[in-house]
Protein backbone atom coordinates (compact mmCIF):
# COMPACT_ATOMS: atom_id res chain seq x y z
CA UNK A 1 0.00 0.00 0.00
CA UNK A 2 2.99 2.34 -0.45
CA UNK A 3 1.02 4.34 -3.05
CA UNK A 4 -1.10 5.63 -0.18
CA UNK A 5 1.79 7.87 0.80
CA UNK A 6 1.34 9.79 -2.47
CA UNK A 7 -2.08 10.95 -1.25
CA UNK A 8 -2.65 14.28 0.46
CA UNK A 9 -4.96 15.29 3.28
CA UNK A 10 -8.16 15.64 1.23
CA UNK A 11 -7.61 12.38 -0.66
CA UNK A 12 -6.89 10.41 2.52
CA UNK A 13 -9.82 11.91 4.43
CA UNK A 14 -12.24 11.25 1.57
CA UNK A 15 -10.84 7.80 0.80
CA UNK A 16 -11.17 6.66 4.41
CA UNK A 17 -14.72 8.05 4.61
CA UNK A 18 -15.73 6.19 1.43
CA UNK A 19 -14.07 2.95 2.52
CA UNK A 20 -11.54 2.87 -0.34
CA UNK A 21 -8.91 1.99 2.26
CA UNK A 22 -8.67 1.99 6.03
CA UNK A 23 -7.05 4.58 8.24
CA UNK A 24 -4.82 1.85 9.65
CA UNK A 25 -3.50 1.04 6.17
CA UNK A 26 -2.66 4.71 5.69
CA UNK A 27 -0.92 4.97 9.06
CA UNK A 28 1.14 1.84 8.47
CA UNK A 29 2.24 3.04 5.01
CA UNK A 30 3.48 6.36 6.37
CA UNK A 31 5.08 4.67 9.40
CA UNK A 32 7.11 2.57 6.97
CA UNK A 33 8.26 5.66 5.06
CA UNK A 34 9.30 7.39 8.28
CA UNK A 35 11.38 4.41 9.39
CA UNK A 36 13.06 4.07 6.00
CA UNK A 37 13.97 7.76 5.61
CA UNK A 38 14.89 8.70 9.17
CA UNK A 39 18.58 7.69 9.06
CA UNK A 40 19.21 9.88 6.00
CA UNK A 41 16.89 12.87 6.53
CA UNK A 42 16.73 13.09 10.36
CA UNK A 43 13.33 14.77 10.05
CA UNK A 44 11.94 13.30 13.28
CA UNK A 45 13.28 13.61 16.80
CA UNK A 46 10.86 10.97 18.06
CA UNK A 47 8.76 8.62 15.91
CA UNK A 48 5.44 7.47 17.38
CA UNK A 49 4.15 4.76 15.03
CA UNK A 50 1.92 3.34 17.76
CA UNK A 51 0.17 6.70 18.21
CA UNK A 52 -0.59 6.88 14.49
CA UNK A 53 -2.05 3.36 14.42
CA UNK A 54 -4.03 3.90 17.63
CA UNK A 55 -5.70 7.02 16.23
CA UNK A 56 -6.35 5.26 12.92
CA UNK A 57 -8.08 2.35 14.66
CA UNK A 58 -10.40 4.78 16.41
CA UNK A 59 -11.31 6.39 13.07
CA UNK A 60 -11.96 3.01 11.46
CA UNK A 61 -14.13 1.99 14.42
CA UNK A 62 -16.12 5.23 14.21
CA UNK A 63 -16.70 4.74 10.49
CA UNK A 64 -17.83 1.14 11.02
CA UNK A 65 -20.26 2.35 13.68
CA UNK A 66 -21.67 5.00 11.35
CA UNK A 67 -20.42 7.92 13.41
CA UNK A 68 -19.59 11.31 11.92
CA UNK A 69 -15.90 11.69 11.10
CA UNK A 70 -13.77 14.76 11.77
CA UNK A 71 -12.08 17.12 9.31
CA UNK A 72 -8.79 15.22 9.56
CA UNK A 73 -10.17 11.71 10.05
CA UNK A 74 -7.61 9.08 9.12
CA UNK A 75 -4.84 11.58 8.32
CA UNK A 76 -1.53 10.86 10.10
CA UNK A 77 0.54 14.01 10.55
CA UNK A 78 3.92 15.13 11.79
CA UNK A 79 3.97 17.38 14.87
CA UNK A 80 6.71 19.98 15.13
CA UNK A 81 8.54 19.36 18.40
CA UNK A 82 7.58 22.78 19.68
CA UNK A 83 4.03 21.62 20.53
CA UNK A 84 3.52 19.97 23.91
CA UNK A 85 2.21 16.41 23.50
CA UNK A 86 0.95 14.52 26.51
CA UNK A 87 3.15 11.54 27.30
CA UNK A 88 5.53 12.17 24.38
CA UNK A 89 8.88 13.94 24.75
CA UNK A 90 8.79 17.64 23.82
CA UNK A 91 12.22 19.25 23.49
CA UNK A 92 12.08 22.27 21.13
CA UNK A 93 15.16 20.50 19.67
CA UNK A 94 17.18 21.58 22.70
CA UNK A 95 19.37 19.77 25.20
CA UNK A 96 17.90 21.77 28.08
CA UNK A 97 14.46 20.15 27.50
CA UNK A 98 15.75 16.72 26.46
CA UNK A 99 13.68 14.08 28.21
CA UNK A 100 10.87 16.49 29.16
CA UNK A 101 7.53 14.68 28.85
CA UNK A 102 4.50 16.96 29.29
CA UNK A 103 1.46 15.96 31.30
CA UNK A 104 -0.71 18.17 29.08
CA UNK A 105 -1.54 18.67 25.39
CA UNK A 106 -1.17 21.89 23.42
CA UNK A 107 -4.45 23.37 22.23
CA UNK A 108 -3.51 23.03 18.57
CA UNK A 109 -2.47 19.38 18.80
CA UNK A 110 -5.58 18.53 20.84
CA UNK A 111 -7.78 20.12 18.17
CA UNK A 112 -6.08 17.99 15.52
CA UNK A 113 -6.54 14.78 17.52
CA UNK A 114 -10.18 15.73 18.09
CA UNK A 115 -10.54 16.14 14.31
CA UNK A 116 -9.35 12.55 13.77
CA UNK A 117 -5.66 13.08 12.96
CA UNK A 118 -2.98 10.76 14.27
CA UNK A 119 0.64 11.51 15.18
CA UNK A 120 3.52 9.92 13.27
CA UNK A 121 6.07 11.60 15.53
CA UNK A 122 7.72 14.81 16.71
CA UNK A 123 9.53 16.70 13.97
CA UNK A 124 13.00 18.18 14.15
CA UNK A 125 13.51 21.96 14.05
CA UNK A 126 16.01 24.69 14.76
CA UNK A 127 16.56 24.85 18.51
CA UNK A 128 13.75 26.89 20.13
CA UNK A 129 12.72 27.75 16.54
CA UNK A 130 15.78 29.98 16.13
CA UNK A 131 17.26 29.49 12.69
CA UNK A 132 16.68 29.50 8.94
CA UNK A 133 18.34 26.22 7.95
CA UNK A 134 17.56 23.62 10.63
CA UNK A 135 21.23 23.44 11.58
CA UNK A 136 20.87 24.56 15.21
CA UNK A 137 19.02 21.47 16.50
CA UNK A 138 20.63 19.61 19.41
CA UNK A 139 19.59 16.41 17.64
CA UNK A 140 21.46 17.12 14.42
CA UNK A 141 20.41 18.95 11.29
CA UNK A 142 17.60 17.87 9.00
CA UNK A 143 18.65 17.12 5.40
CA UNK A 144 16.41 18.25 2.56
CA UNK A 145 15.12 15.44 0.34
CA UNK A 146 15.99 17.61 -2.68
CA UNK A 147 19.30 17.53 -4.58
CA UNK A 148 20.69 19.86 -7.24
CA UNK A 149 20.56 18.45 -10.77
CA UNK A 150 24.02 19.76 -11.69
CA UNK A 151 25.83 16.74 -10.32
CA UNK A 152 26.68 18.30 -6.99
CA UNK A 153 25.83 16.09 -4.06
CA UNK A 154 26.00 18.71 -1.31
CA UNK A 155 23.19 18.09 1.20
CA UNK A 156 20.78 21.01 1.18
CA UNK A 157 19.02 22.90 3.96
CA UNK A 158 15.28 22.22 4.24
CA UNK A 159 14.74 25.74 5.58
CA UNK A 160 14.05 26.67 9.17
CA UNK A 161 12.86 26.57 11.76
CA UNK A 162 10.18 24.15 10.51
CA UNK A 163 12.70 22.20 8.45
CA UNK A 164 11.68 18.83 9.82
CA UNK A 165 8.09 19.60 8.86
CA UNK A 166 8.97 20.71 5.33
CA UNK A 167 11.33 17.81 4.67
CA UNK A 168 8.83 15.24 5.99
CA UNK A 169 5.94 16.52 3.87
CA UNK A 170 8.06 16.86 0.72
CA UNK A 171 9.60 13.38 1.14
CA UNK A 172 6.16 11.75 1.64
CA UNK A 173 6.86 10.85 5.27
CA UNK A 174 3.57 12.54 6.19
CA UNK A 175 0.79 14.19 4.17
CA UNK A 176 0.86 17.31 6.35
CA UNK A 177 2.61 18.75 9.37
CA UNK A 178 2.29 21.53 11.89
CA UNK A 179 4.68 24.43 11.73
CA UNK A 180 5.23 27.64 13.62
CA UNK A 181 6.14 30.96 12.05
CA UNK A 182 7.87 33.76 13.95
CA UNK A 183 9.61 35.51 11.07
CA UNK A 184 9.04 33.12 8.18
CA UNK A 185 9.56 29.66 9.68
CA UNK A 186 6.62 28.11 7.82
CA UNK A 187 6.92 29.98 4.54
CA UNK A 188 10.67 29.78 3.88
CA UNK A 189 10.94 25.99 4.53
CA UNK A 190 7.86 25.44 2.36
CA UNK A 191 9.51 27.37 -0.48
CA UNK A 192 12.77 25.43 -0.11
CA UNK A 193 11.07 22.03 -0.39
CA UNK A 194 8.29 22.63 -2.91
CA UNK A 195 5.27 22.45 -0.62
CA UNK A 196 2.58 24.88 0.57
CA UNK A 197 2.55 26.49 4.00
CA UNK A 198 0.36 29.13 5.61
CA UNK A 199 0.85 31.37 8.61
CA UNK A 200 -2.59 32.68 9.64
CA UNK A 201 -3.39 36.01 11.23
CA UNK A 202 -1.71 36.36 14.62
CA UNK A 203 -4.12 34.89 17.17
CA UNK A 204 -5.99 32.54 14.80
CA UNK A 205 -4.32 29.50 16.37
CA UNK A 206 -3.77 29.23 20.10
CA UNK A 207 -0.20 29.51 21.37
CA UNK A 208 -1.06 27.61 24.56
CA UNK A 209 1.22 24.61 24.91
CA UNK A 210 3.69 25.82 22.26
CA UNK A 211 7.23 26.42 23.52
CA UNK A 212 7.63 30.18 23.23
CA UNK A 213 10.26 32.00 21.19
CA UNK A 214 8.86 35.52 20.66
CA UNK A 215 5.34 35.75 22.05
CA UNK A 216 4.13 38.71 19.97
CA UNK A 217 5.22 37.00 16.75
CA UNK A 218 4.85 33.22 17.17
CA UNK A 219 1.94 31.71 15.27
CA UNK A 220 1.10 28.10 14.43
CA UNK A 221 0.12 27.13 10.90
CA UNK A 222 -0.23 24.23 8.49
CA UNK A 223 2.19 22.75 5.96
CA UNK A 224 1.01 20.34 3.26
CA UNK A 225 1.48 19.52 -0.40
CA UNK A 226 -1.16 21.89 -1.75
CA UNK A 227 -3.40 24.81 -0.87
CA UNK A 228 -6.54 22.77 -0.24
CA UNK A 229 -4.77 20.51 2.22
CA UNK A 230 -3.40 23.54 4.08
CA UNK A 231 -6.92 24.98 4.30
CA UNK A 232 -8.36 21.72 5.68
CA UNK A 233 -5.68 21.41 8.35
CA UNK A 234 -5.84 25.08 9.32
CA UNK A 235 -9.60 24.79 9.86
CA UNK A 236 -8.96 21.96 12.31
CA UNK A 237 -6.18 23.87 14.13
CA UNK A 238 -7.74 27.31 14.44
CA UNK A 239 -10.22 28.69 16.96
CA UNK A 240 -10.57 30.73 20.11
CA UNK A 241 -8.83 29.49 23.25
CA UNK A 242 -9.57 31.13 26.61
CA UNK A 243 -6.21 29.84 27.87
CA UNK A 244 -4.39 32.17 25.43
CA UNK A 245 -4.92 35.89 26.05
CA UNK A 246 -3.87 36.69 22.47
CA UNK A 247 -6.34 34.24 20.92
CA UNK A 248 -8.89 35.75 18.51
CA UNK A 249 -12.48 35.31 19.66
CA UNK A 250 -13.77 34.82 16.12
CA UNK A 251 -15.54 31.93 14.36
CA UNK A 252 -13.37 29.74 12.14
CA UNK A 253 -14.39 30.26 8.49
CA UNK A 254 -15.02 27.30 6.16
CA UNK A 255 -11.83 27.94 4.20
CA UNK A 256 -11.89 24.69 2.22
CA UNK A 257 -15.50 25.12 1.09
CA UNK A 258 -14.83 28.75 0.18
CA UNK A 259 -11.81 28.06 -2.05
CA UNK A 260 -12.00 29.73 -5.45
CA UNK A 261 -9.29 30.46 -8.00
CA UNK A 262 -11.48 33.08 -9.71
CA UNK A 263 -9.92 36.41 -8.79
CA UNK A 264 -12.13 38.67 -10.92
CA UNK A 265 -12.60 42.02 -9.19
CA UNK A 266 -9.63 41.54 -6.86
CA UNK A 267 -6.50 43.65 -6.84
CA UNK A 268 -3.01 42.30 -6.23
CA UNK A 269 -0.30 44.60 -4.90
CA UNK A 270 3.32 44.32 -6.05
CA UNK A 271 5.57 46.06 -3.49
CA UNK A 272 8.38 47.94 -5.21
CA UNK A 273 10.59 47.75 -2.09
CA UNK A 274 10.81 43.96 -2.48
CA UNK A 275 12.72 44.39 -5.76
CA UNK A 276 16.12 44.26 -4.13
CA UNK A 277 19.40 45.20 -5.80
CA UNK A 278 21.16 42.06 -6.93
CA UNK A 279 18.04 39.89 -6.60
CA UNK A 280 18.48 36.35 -7.91
CA UNK A 281 17.38 36.43 -11.55
CA UNK A 282 15.43 33.20 -11.32
CA UNK A 283 13.58 34.41 -8.22
CA UNK A 284 12.70 37.62 -10.07
CA UNK A 285 11.50 35.62 -13.10
CA UNK A 286 9.36 33.44 -10.85
CA UNK A 287 7.80 36.57 -9.37
CA UNK A 288 6.98 37.89 -12.86
CA UNK A 289 5.40 34.54 -13.73
CA UNK A 290 3.26 34.78 -10.58
CA UNK A 291 2.08 38.23 -11.60
CA UNK A 292 1.04 36.88 -15.02
CA UNK A 293 -0.80 33.94 -13.43
CA UNK A 294 -2.81 36.20 -11.14
CA UNK A 295 -3.70 38.44 -14.09
CA UNK A 296 -4.86 35.33 -15.94
CA UNK A 297 -7.05 34.48 -12.93
CA UNK A 298 -8.81 37.82 -13.36
CA UNK A 299 -6.95 39.98 -10.86
CA UNK A 300 -5.82 43.54 -11.46
CA UNK A 301 -2.17 44.12 -10.62
CA UNK A 302 -1.29 47.34 -8.79
CA UNK A 303 2.14 48.75 -7.98
CA UNK A 304 2.32 49.59 -4.26
CA UNK A 305 4.83 50.97 -1.79
CA UNK A 306 5.72 49.62 1.64
CA UNK A 307 8.26 52.32 2.49
CA UNK A 308 9.46 51.00 5.85
CA UNK A 309 10.26 47.51 4.52
CA UNK A 310 14.00 48.21 4.64
CA UNK A 311 13.77 48.51 8.43
CA UNK A 312 11.86 45.25 8.93
CA UNK A 313 14.83 42.91 9.35
CA UNK A 314 16.73 44.97 11.96
CA UNK A 315 13.43 45.63 13.76
CA UNK A 316 12.69 41.92 13.90
CA UNK A 317 16.17 41.05 15.14
CA UNK A 318 15.72 43.45 18.05
CA UNK A 319 12.16 42.51 19.06
CA UNK A 320 12.40 38.73 18.62
CA UNK A 321 15.63 38.26 20.65
CA UNK A 322 14.29 40.62 23.34
CA UNK A 323 11.19 38.48 23.78
CA UNK A 324 13.28 35.30 23.58
CA UNK A 325 15.59 36.47 26.40
CA UNK A 326 12.51 36.93 28.57
CA UNK A 327 10.79 33.68 27.57
CA UNK A 328 13.87 31.50 27.95
CA UNK A 329 14.63 32.75 31.45
CA UNK A 330 12.27 30.03 32.72
CA UNK A 331 14.83 27.34 31.82
CA UNK A 332 16.95 27.41 34.94
CA UNK A 333 17.36 23.79 36.05
CA UNK A 334 14.90 24.19 38.96
CA UNK A 335 11.54 22.86 37.79
CA UNK A 336 11.99 20.77 34.66
CA UNK A 337 14.48 19.82 31.98
CA UNK A 338 18.25 19.68 32.36
CA UNK A 339 19.91 20.45 35.68
CA UNK A 340 23.66 20.93 35.83
CA UNK A 341 24.67 21.22 39.48
CA UNK A 342 28.44 21.29 40.00
CA UNK A 343 29.63 20.02 43.35
CA UNK A 344 29.44 22.73 45.96
CA UNK A 345 27.68 25.12 43.58
CA UNK A 346 25.09 27.64 44.68
CA UNK A 347 21.84 28.60 42.97
CA UNK A 348 23.38 31.16 40.61
CA UNK A 349 26.11 28.70 39.66
CA UNK A 350 23.45 26.10 38.86
CA UNK A 351 21.59 28.58 36.65
CA UNK A 352 24.77 29.42 34.75
CA UNK A 353 25.96 25.83 34.37
CA UNK A 354 22.52 24.57 33.28
CA UNK A 355 22.07 27.25 30.64
CA UNK A 356 25.64 26.94 29.40
CA UNK A 357 25.18 23.21 28.87
CA UNK A 358 21.55 23.30 27.75
CA UNK A 359 21.41 26.11 25.19
CA UNK A 360 23.09 25.98 21.78
CA UNK A 361 25.24 28.71 20.27
CA UNK A 362 22.47 30.41 18.27
CA UNK A 363 20.12 30.47 21.24
CA UNK A 364 22.84 31.97 23.43
CA UNK A 365 23.56 34.57 20.74
CA UNK A 366 19.92 35.67 20.64
CA UNK A 367 19.59 35.70 24.42
CA UNK A 368 22.64 37.96 24.62
CA UNK A 369 21.27 40.30 21.96
CA UNK A 370 17.86 40.36 23.63
CA UNK A 371 19.23 40.99 27.10
CA UNK A 372 21.41 43.79 25.75
CA UNK A 373 18.57 45.65 24.01
CA UNK A 374 16.39 45.32 27.12
CA UNK A 375 19.06 46.56 29.50
CA UNK A 376 18.57 49.85 31.33
CA UNK A 377 20.94 51.87 29.23
CA UNK A 378 19.72 50.65 25.83
CA UNK A 379 15.99 49.86 26.22
CA UNK A 380 14.80 53.18 24.76
CA UNK A 381 17.53 53.36 22.13
CA UNK A 382 16.82 49.92 20.70
CA UNK A 383 13.68 48.13 21.92
CA UNK A 384 11.40 51.17 22.16
CA UNK A 385 12.56 52.44 18.76
CA UNK A 386 12.03 49.00 17.21
CA UNK A 387 8.46 48.90 18.49
CA UNK A 388 7.82 52.32 16.92
CA UNK A 389 9.18 51.13 13.59
CA UNK A 390 7.03 48.00 13.87
CA UNK A 391 4.00 50.26 14.11
CA UNK A 392 5.10 52.08 10.95
CA UNK A 393 5.53 48.77 9.11
CA UNK A 394 2.02 47.72 10.14
CA UNK A 395 0.69 51.09 9.01
CA UNK A 396 2.34 50.60 5.58
CA UNK A 397 0.38 47.38 5.12
CA UNK A 398 -2.85 49.00 6.32
CA UNK A 399 -2.42 51.79 3.79
CA UNK A 400 -1.66 49.30 1.01
CA UNK A 401 -4.72 47.20 1.79
CA UNK A 402 -6.90 50.25 1.31
CA UNK A 403 -6.31 49.78 -2.42
CA UNK A 404 -5.43 46.08 -2.87
CA UNK A 405 -6.80 42.77 -1.61
CA UNK A 406 -3.61 40.70 -1.46
CA UNK A 407 0.12 41.25 -1.93
CA UNK A 408 2.42 39.04 -4.02
CA UNK A 409 6.16 38.75 -3.37
CA UNK A 410 8.90 36.10 -3.41
CA UNK A 411 9.03 33.89 -0.33
CA UNK A 412 12.82 33.74 -0.03
CA UNK A 413 15.71 35.49 -1.81
CA UNK A 414 17.09 32.21 -3.18
CA UNK A 415 16.43 28.52 -3.55
CA UNK A 416 17.73 26.11 -0.90
CA UNK A 417 21.40 26.52 -0.08
CA UNK A 418 23.84 23.83 1.04
CA UNK A 419 24.10 22.90 4.69
CA UNK A 420 27.01 24.80 6.20
CA UNK A 421 27.06 27.37 3.40
CA UNK A 422 25.78 30.24 5.54
CA UNK A 423 26.16 28.98 9.12
CA UNK A 424 29.50 30.75 9.65
CA UNK A 425 27.92 34.17 9.02
CA UNK A 426 24.82 34.85 11.17
CA UNK A 427 24.03 38.07 9.27
CA UNK A 428 23.97 36.29 5.92
CA UNK A 429 21.71 33.64 7.44
CA UNK A 430 19.35 36.28 8.87
CA UNK A 431 18.96 37.81 5.38
CA UNK A 432 16.99 34.70 4.39
CA UNK A 433 14.06 36.25 6.24
CA UNK A 434 14.10 39.52 4.30
CA UNK A 435 10.81 38.85 2.44
CA UNK A 436 8.97 37.00 5.21
CA UNK A 437 9.62 39.14 8.30
CA UNK A 438 7.43 42.18 7.41
CA UNK A 439 4.17 40.18 7.41
CA UNK A 440 5.11 38.62 10.76
CA UNK A 441 5.78 42.00 12.36
CA UNK A 442 2.33 43.13 11.17
CA UNK A 443 0.62 39.90 12.30
CA UNK A 444 -0.81 39.28 8.82
CA UNK A 445 -1.83 36.00 7.17
CA UNK A 446 0.79 34.90 4.63
CA UNK A 447 1.35 31.81 2.56
CA UNK A 448 4.03 30.27 0.36
CA UNK A 449 3.06 28.19 -2.67
CA UNK A 450 5.44 26.39 -5.03
CA UNK A 451 5.93 28.23 -8.32
CA UNK A 452 8.39 26.03 -10.20
CA UNK A 453 12.00 24.85 -10.27
CA UNK A 454 15.15 26.84 -10.89
CA UNK A 455 17.90 25.82 -13.33
CA UNK A 456 19.38 23.50 -10.69
CA UNK A 457 16.10 21.67 -10.29
CA UNK A 458 15.28 23.20 -6.88
CA UNK A 459 11.88 24.59 -5.85
CA UNK A 460 11.07 28.31 -5.74
CA UNK A 461 8.14 29.70 -3.77
CA UNK A 462 5.86 32.70 -4.11
CA UNK A 463 4.41 34.47 -1.07
CA UNK A 464 0.92 35.89 -0.70
CA UNK A 465 0.14 38.34 2.11
CA UNK A 466 -3.42 39.22 3.06
CA UNK A 467 -5.44 41.57 5.21
CA UNK A 468 -5.93 40.67 8.88
CA UNK A 469 -8.40 37.76 9.19
CA UNK A 470 -8.53 37.26 5.39
CA UNK A 471 -6.97 33.82 5.15
CA UNK A 472 -9.58 33.07 2.49
CA UNK A 473 -8.18 35.73 0.17
CA UNK A 474 -4.66 34.38 0.65
CA UNK A 475 -5.76 30.80 0.03
CA UNK A 476 -7.74 31.77 -3.09
CA UNK A 477 -4.80 33.61 -4.61
CA UNK A 478 -2.56 30.70 -3.68
CA UNK A 479 -4.93 28.30 -5.44
CA UNK A 480 -4.90 30.48 -8.56
CA UNK A 481 -1.10 30.32 -8.67
CA UNK A 482 -1.06 26.61 -7.87
CA UNK A 483 -3.41 25.77 -10.73
CA UNK A 484 -1.44 27.81 -13.26
CA UNK A 485 2.03 26.81 -12.08
CA UNK A 486 1.08 23.15 -12.37
CA UNK A 487 3.84 22.26 -9.91
CA UNK A 488 3.99 18.47 -9.65
CA UNK A 489 7.70 17.95 -9.01
CA UNK A 490 8.87 15.89 -6.08
CA UNK A 491 12.36 14.96 -4.91
CA UNK A 492 13.90 11.88 -6.47
CA UNK A 493 14.34 9.29 -3.75
CA UNK A 494 17.99 8.88 -2.83
CA UNK A 495 17.61 7.97 0.84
Amino acid sequence: MSDLTELGVAAIRDGVAKGDFTAVEVAEAFNANVAAAQPALNAFIVATPEKAVEAARMVDADRAAGKALGKMAGVPIGMKDLFATRGVQTTAASHILEGFTPEYESTVSQKLWDAGAGMLGKLNLDQFAMGSSNETSHFGNVVSPWRRNDGGNAPLAPGGSSGGSSAAVSARLCPAATGTDTGGSIRQPAAFTGIAGIKPTYGRCSRWGIVAFASSLDQAGSMARDVRDCAIMLEAMAGFDPKDSTSLDLPVPAWEAGLSADLKGRKVGIPREYRLDGMDGEVAASWEAGIAWLKDAGAEVVDISLPHTKYALPTYYIIAPAEASSNLARYDGVRYGLRDLPEGAGLQDMYAATRAAGFGAEVKRRILIGTYVLSAGFYDAYYTQAQKVRTLISRDFKDAFASVDVILAPTAPSAAFALGEKSADPLEMYLNDVFSVPASLAGLPAMSVPAGLNSQGLPLGLQLIGRPFDEQGVLDAGLAIEQRAGFAAKPEQWW
